[in-house]
């Protein structure tokens, strides 16, 4: 709001009173010069309160805000800031694990990548302390004694606003209480909401009966049907409603939609839930210490449930109940199945679903962001999950060294059919071949050194290790601001596809034994081609078999022709 203020004349005063309007002192209320009384009945003005042009005011008791141009304003029980605020800048979210220890300080424009290297690099404290000290002081700054509205704001029927800043275009209608916290631009706030300690990031939503305390909420997430959430980070895009999340990272598009479902004490990406899935934390002895890391494209099955500690790794489907504290993170595109009571892992069996496929074209058709804070990386080839595919085929062809004849092998509190080892050798050599071709062919290979051949995946973001410990270091000795950081990681984003070919190029060295030349890099592209053409194959029958005729049981049952259950099947799916 940049309007010019000027006090009530002796006039507008009466006027307002004639309209049912009080005020502890007249003197204290600002308005801009074109100010219209008819827009204000029954408003009771306590403390300071500021308010711009052609805003309305009605029903509503109002304390110490800040009211910007075009906004409307109806039936709020009371609107206040009582004490000098931070607005939800500076709450301490305990994500991750429940009993503390990974707290992740929000502020204002935090993203997924800066809060993952305060939630999940406490072995470089150093590091989180001061980035701790750089939120505390940009809180400091950002500390007021009167709360904000920005323009064009429709507020209606809320019983309770407290020390909440509300940024521009924002909708409250019929919340139930708001209260030590900052929304964002364009978000909407439904019926019934409660939230506090909170900061809602651009046109994301809350509605029907969400409710929320010490979280963050990103940009285009939305929370609904009476999810409610402690302790919880939602990034870029997620999508939860029904269930229940507690001391929660949640990575860019978590989806969670069954009442019966939990997500407790883990770190969450792409990551889907099935009905009824479930976790603990608690094994009755410690407390409530352990955690989970499900990593990107994890899916739980209905009624799925995990012990932790435990990990999975990337784009791996658990079914049934695992009570052994797997960790799988580097067998991705794998089945995780309970068979007996054991864990049963059936290794990138997922390369021949057409559910990975689809998972990894949706999420980035989904993504209808404006600001993009979050960086996140949809491509499908890369360098994090090569580099889990290669060291997964090297434990599975350990495995079978060790033992040539073995029937049932053991993999870190799992256990591994003869036969589903074997798949798994064959399926993740072809997917290294295609990945390392379609790298090197999306990329300039020559532009940019490889950093080493370890890549992570910082809750949405690829990147060279080598180049975050780096960052880590620069942070820990002072060299870097929070926006410094921010552009390091756009930096590396823009970067991404040479950097990912020049890792291909490293990869393929050590495989050949030698730099490759220039027409080995077009073999290895054009091998490439072929590879994935065939893995499109075997996904698109699996996507048929999908469509089978024991898939249409069900369709066009009022017929007896088959022409009509396959008219009535086609045109529903």
């Amino acid at each position: 709001m940049t309007n010019i203020l000027r006090p009530l004349t002796t006039t507008e005063r009466q006027a307002l009173e004639t309209r049912a309007c009080r005020a502890q002192s007249w003197d204290d209320i600002l308005v801009a010069d074109d100010f219209c009384v008819e827009q204000f009945f029954n408003v009771r003005f306590e403390g300071k309160v500021e308010v711009g042009h052609n805003s309305r005011i009605t029903d509503t008791v109002i304390k110490n805000y800040r009211i910007g141009n075009n906004c409307h304003i109806d039936a709020v029980t009371r609107m206040e800031c009582r004490h000098t605020s931070s607005f939800g800048e500076g709450v301490k979210v305990s994500a991750v694990n429940e009993n503390g220890g990974r707290e992740v300080m929000i502020y204002r424009n935090i993203t997924a990548q800066i809060a993952y290297l305060m939630a999940m690099m406490r072995n470089r404290m150093e590091a989180v302390r001061r980035l701790e000290e750089m939120v505390i002081a940009k809180v400091k700054d950002n500390a007021s004694q009167m709360a904000t509205i920005g323009d064009n704001v429709i507020i209606t029927g809320v019983r309770f606003i407290r020390e909440v800043n509300i940024e521009e275009e924002v909708t409250i209608d019929g919340a139930t209480l708001l209260e030590e916290g900052t929304i964002c631009r364009g978000a909407k706030i439904g019926v019934d909401i409660r939230a506090r300690d909170f900061i809602i990031a651009e046109n994301a939503k809350l509605t029907d009966g969400a409710s929320i305390e010490r979280c963050f909420v990103g940009e285009n997430t939305i929370i609904a049907n009476g999810f409610t959430a402690v302790d919880t980070l939602f990034f870029a895009s997620c999508h939860c409603e029904n269930g229940e999340a507690a001391a929660v990272f949640a990575g860019p598009c978590t989806v969670s939609h069954h009442k019966s479902s939990l997500l407790i004490a883990g770190i969450f990406s792409f990551f889907n839930a099935g009905s009824g899935t479930n976790q603990s934390n608690h094994l009755f002895k410690s407390g409530a210490v352990h955690q989970a890391v499900h990593l990107r494209g994890t899916k739980f099955g209905s009624n799925a449930y995990v012990m932790a500690p435990s990990i999975e790794g990337p784009y791996t489907v658990v079914m049934g109940r695992h009570t052994r504290h797997h960790d799988t993170r580097d067998m991705p595109y794998s089945y995780l199945i309970e068979s007996e009571g054991k864990s049963m892992l059936l290794p990138a069996i997922a390369l021949t679903s057409y559910g990975a496929v689809r998972d990894t074209e949706k999420w980035k058709l989904r993504d209808k962001r404006t600001i993009k804070r979050d960086n996140i990386c949809y491509e499908e080839f890369n360098p994090y999950l090569t580099g889990k595919m290669l060291r997964g085929l090297d434990a599975l062809t350990r495995l079978k060294e060790n033992d040539p004849e073995a029937k049932l092998y053991t993999y870190n509190r799992t256990n591994i059919k003869s036969s589903m080892l074997n798949r798994g050798i064959s399926l993740y050599n072809s997917a290294i071949g295609a990945s390392l071709g379609s790298m090197l062919k999306g990329g300039d290979y020559n532009r940019l050194s490889a950093d080493g051949s370890e890549w992570i995946d910082l809750a949405g973001q690829y990147m060279p290790l080598g180049m975050v410990e780096s960052l880590l270091s620069d942070i820990a000795e002072g060299r870097m601001s929070l926006d410094s950081i921010n552009e390091y990681f756009n930096t590396a984003m823009a970067n991404y596809q040479d950097m990912a070919a020049a890792y291909a190029l490293d990869i393929l060295s050590s495989l050949l034994g030698h730099i490759p030349s220039k027409d080995e890099v077009d073999q290895t592209i054009e091998a490439s081609i072929n590879i994935i053409a065939r893995m499109r194959e075997a996904t698109d029958a699996d996507r048929k078999r999908d469509s089978a005729d024991d898939m249409r049981v069900g369709y066009g049952y009022d017929f007896r022709h088959h022409e009509e259950l396959e008219a009535d099947f086609l045109n529903t799916r």
